[in-house]
């Protein structure tokens, strides 16, 4: 599979060469509204409305990432032996993978963003290789719209200075530590090497319309999506514990309100809240949405499981090791309140969470909460290629089949130098703590701890 993969890259590599005699112009930045997949899109959230880039015709970026992991991580738990069938395999599915230092498997992406017209950009990634799925998935795609060429209205110009559209199959913009997470082989932005232990991520297909006031700050969001990551139009024979009806599937409604300003040269502040409300679906992802999987492989994982699993390959059969799923799949509404502060090099990015939702046998809401920071320290002054950074994050959670709500720690302190725009290196050290298991889950007295090693590039 290994050989498969980098063959795979290997073409990309080439095929992406042969395209440099056509479109070398196109990769110097002529795309409008964009946040770059380098060092420059860091603590980017929102693209803005600054209309630096004239239109000069169609342009077509071919983009990308490419990270790969040396771990060195260990773990433990101290739950109490049980003897269960897997599928073919029968064992004691509450002992843990032995872990050895190595290379994880490596994960890229491929991004296209496209200049169609004057203030109008199409984006479409795919995941080239990943642990999730190691064969290439279309992540997404959607139009982004940032002005209305085609309607030659003074009017609609005028809305459109401070409005942006964005239509298609992409990320859901609840929260804003979706702009810092690591995206398969897109880790370029995030100064750690694993999301939040709760990840939220989804790509749902819908709508969000943005405000945003470059004077004041200010800006909004309102968006509904389809609240499904595959959709179906085919009849749901499942019933729904709490209605006693066949499931119906409902949309998702989420929205965004905050403050984005630099207030002097030296000091930038970001505060937003955010929302996710959906009724009924057929399955939601939010906490699950992930199609490329934790870059900590193979953490708290069980070898019966994984030999009985359909998925046999350990990486997929526990694809999101060291993350935490409330598994809330019928019903959701979750809130998220986000911090940043920049002052010259420090940096400092807070989250709180408050979600409720149930899965579709369940008749009443169970809750989930986490707590984040980030503290960055990014220098030299003039360039800040090089970074130190800690990140708390704690959540708290009432799960099915637990006699009571469990607790899940991480500590991590990282070290990063961007050797180039392009290509970076990180490492950290991470410990992760399960509390409040029952004696029957594999979790139980859970714990993992180690190093960390990536090489990043992003272009």
């Amino acid at each position: 599979m290994k050989t498969k993969i980098y063959t795979l890259l290997g073409s990309i590599v080439i095929g992406g060469l042969s395209l440099i005699p056509t479109s070398l112009k196109a990769q110097n930045g002529d795309i409008q509204f964009y946040r770059p997949n380098s060092k420059d899109g860091v603590n980017i959230f929102e693209t803005s409305k600054k209309d630096t880039v004239p239109f000069k015709g169609l342009k077509v970026k071919v983009g990308g990432g490419f990270e790969i992991d040396y771990q060195m991580l260990r773990d433990q738990n101290t739950a109490i032996p049980v003897t269960k069938t897997v599928g073919t395999a029968t064992g004691n599915v509450n002992n843990l993978i032995s872990l050895i230092d190595g290379v994880d498997l490596p994960m890229a992406n491929l991004s296209f963003d496209v200049q169609l017209a004057d203030g109008i950009r199409l984006n479409l990634t795919s995941y080239l290789a990943a642990r999730h799925h190691e064969e290439t998935w279309v992540k997404g795609g959607y139009l982004q719209i940032d002005k209305l060429p085609f309607l030659h209205s003074q009017l609609a110009d005028n809305i459109m200075k401070s409005v942006t559209v964005v239509v298609g199959q992409y990320d859901v913009d609840y929260g804003d530590q979706h702009f810092r997470r690591s995206d398969g082989g897109n880790t370029i932005y995030n100064p750690f090497v694993e999301n939040y232990v709760m990840d939220e991520f989804a790509t749902e297909m819908g709508i969000h319309v943005y405000y945003k006031c470059a004077k004041t700050g200010l800006f909004a969001m309102g968006g509904i999506t389809n609240g499904e990551l595959d959709e179906t139009v085919l009849q749901s024979t499942k019933t729904d514990a709490e209605t006693g009806l066949l499931n119906d599937y409902q949309p998702a409604f989420l929205g965004k309100l905050g403050f984005d300003k630099q207030l002097t040269p030296d000091f930038r502040l970001r505060i937003s809240g955010s929302f996710y409300t959906e009724k009924s679906a057929n399955s939601i992802t939010m906490f699950g949405g992930d199609r490329t999987g934790s870059h900590y492989f193979g953490v708290m994982s069980n070898p019966t499981t994984a030999a009985g699993s359909v998925l046999s390959n350990a990486n997929d059969y526990n694809a999101f090791s060291g993350r935490f799923n409330p598994g809330f799949s019928e019903e959701l509404h979750t809130y998220m309140g986000n911090v940043f502060l920049k002052y010259k090099g420090l940096e400092f990015f807070g989250t709180a969470e408050n979600a409720v939702g149930r899965s579709i046998s369940e008749t009443s809401l169970r809750g989930a909460a986490q707590y984040a920071a980030d503290l960055i320290y990014r220098f030299p002054a003039k360039t800040e290629n090089f970074y130190v950074g800690y990140r708390y994050d704690t959540v708290t959670a009432t799960i099915l089949g637990n006699s009571q709500s469990v607790t899940v720690d991480r500590s991590v302190g990282a070290l990063g130098w961007f050797i180039t725009k392009n290509i970076m290196m990180k490492g950290e050290y991470v410990t992760q703590s399960y509390n409040n298991y029952d004696p029957t889950n594999i979790l139980n007295g859970g714990k993992f701890n180690g190093f960390m090693v990536e090489a990043a590039i992003g272009f």
